[in-house]
């Protein structure tokens, strides 16, 4: 078998913070899993796990262990135990939120003629006759106003 190309070593402050970390989240967490995986990985520790019993344990891959090691040792403890956080979502949200409270005032303004009240679909396709948005989904105009409500329930209560 051949030798690691990363070895996990860690200080007993960073294996007391995995401990925690396991007490703390379920085990079925991401972060919980990494530092079940650091603690097994760690070269000083009791035993000495190799990457597949690691990953059979943890219900992970051997990919995942691997990959864990690595940003230990290359990226640091706190970015091994956090993992890699985006920069930017993965698609940039449409309404800001000045566009959506112009969704919420035009939803609480007057229904279009010959309907009771507005539907997420006629919303949508209002918003983009205005010119708020190019195009949008009905389905994010529901769940606007569903925030917008809950917001607002919580605002009137709290």
């Amino acid at each position: 078998m051949p030798a690691k190309k990363y070895i996990v070593r860690l200080t007993d402050e960073e294996r007391s913070l995995c401990e925690d970390t396991l007490k703390r989240f379920s085990a079925v967490t991401q972060r919980a899993r990494r530092a079940h995986i650091l603690l097994l990985a760690d070269a000083d520790g009791p035993d000495a796990w190799i990457d597949a019993e690691i990953a059979k344990t943890c219900r992970c891959r051997e990919t995942t262990v691997e990959n864990v090691r690595r940003r230990c040792v290359l990226e640091g403890f706190k970015r091994a135990l956090e993992g890699k956080h985006r920069d930017t979502p993965p698609v940039p949200k449409l309404l800001d939120s000045e566009r959506r409270a112009q969704v919420i005032a035009l939803h609480n303004g007057p229904p279009p003629e010959g309907y009771s009240k507005w539907t997420t679909r006629l919303l949508a396709q209002r918003v983009v006759e205005l010119g708020i948005v190019e195009s949008i989904s009905h389905e994010t105009i529901a769940q606007t106003l569903r925030k917008a409500k809950r917001a607002d329930t919580v605002s009137s209560t709290g």
